[in-house]
């Protein structure tokens, strides 16, 4: 099956022994042609935005596993919705307020002529999903139509790819069930790949309730700390004290993300492609998808190889 899924990919040139031999090489998401990323940040407020552009438009789908998502145009996603073309993703801080970074994400694009010709107008499709990190910096500040605009700006003048605490990751903190002041600063990743002749890459914040884990070991590597910030503690112990229904800490946490790849699929084949990638939120975060969670997981496709499905939802995840 392997040597089947890699001659696939190879254009059916390569050999079954070669493929089996096959494994998936670091790349820069600038690798990825038809895409473009940015930011936009305030320091001081500690919020921003992430601008996931398509100049020459997207096919995508979405997975929200989440209970209290803040998000835009995510029914456009879905595979009974005419196959209309995406022209970035939108990924912020400002929970709900946060979205109207959308509408200067829209506003930048309809200037560069990027967007779906309605014959009286273009309308640039944005797709937009946003963390709270309001407890976080400043309250009253959140990414608005300007950051939005400087953030597309950003990914189509000068696409750098970065990490951290920079764009939707300024605001992004774990662990946070006892409060802010045993919570943890997070941020922003990115890493892509190659297989074959397939490239794919994952752009996520995380801002989740639960504790991050490394995959690979099992090791805590972020989120709850013990009261003297000395030490971590256990959000599930934490949950799990929790004796009658409560306000859920009032939805203050989500974990947003998108993978984009130059694979050829449709809408359904995306949110397939969506939803087989939560598999790494579960192996990676613990608790996840609580109703405190708007976990979010777009997948895009920007590019005409062909590949198995099965095989990118796997490496996606």
């Amino acid at each position: 099956m392997l040597g089947m899924l890699a001659a696939s990919l190879g254009g059916g040139m390569e050999t079954a022994s070669a493929a089996a031999a096959a494994a998936p090489q670091e790349i820069s998401i600038t690798a990825i042609d038809g895409l473009r990323i940015g930011n936009a940040q305030d320091t001081e407020a500690k919020t921003g935005v992430t601008a996931l552009v398509f100049p020459r438009g997207a096919q995508a789908g979405v997975d929200i596993s989440g209970g209290g998502p803040a998000s835009r145009e995510t029914p456009v996603l879905s595979p009974t919705t005419a196959a209309t073309p995406v022209n970035a993703i939108v990924l912020a801080g400002g929970s709900a307020y946060g979205l109207e970074a959308g509408s200067g994400a829209m506003r930048y694009l309809e200037e560069q002529g990027i967007g779906y010709d309605t014959g009286f107008a273009l309308v640039p499709i944005v797709c937009q999903s946003d963390i709270y990190d309001l407890s976080y910096g400043s309250a009253s500040v959140r990414p608005d139509g300007a950051m939005g605009y400087a953030a597309c700006r950003d990914a189509m003048e000068r696409n750098r790819p970065q990490q951290g605490s920079v764009g939707a990751g300024t605001g992004a903190t774990v662990g946070k069930i006892c409060g802010m002041e045993r919570s943890m600063k997070s941020g922003m990743g990115i890493y892509a790949v190659q297989l074959g002749n397939l490239k794919l890459a994952a752009v996520v914040c995380v801002n989740a309730l639960g504790d991050v884990y490394d995959y690979r070991n099992g090791q805590k590597i972020a989120g709850l700390l013990q009261a003297d910030r000395k030490g971590f503690a256990d959000t599930r112990q934490e949950l799990y004290k929790i004796a009658s229904p409560v306000d859920m800490f009032q939805r203050n946490n989500t974990t947003i993300g998108a993978i984009i790849t130059n694979g050829d699929f449709n809408k359904a084949e995306l949110t397939k492609i969506a939803s087989m990638t939560r598999n790494a939120y579960a192996r990676c975060i613990n608790p996840v998808g609580t109703l405190a969670d708007g976990d979010t997981i777009y997948a895009a496709s920007c590019g005409q190889v062909k590949a198995d499905l099965n095989m990118a939802g796997t490496l996606a995840a």
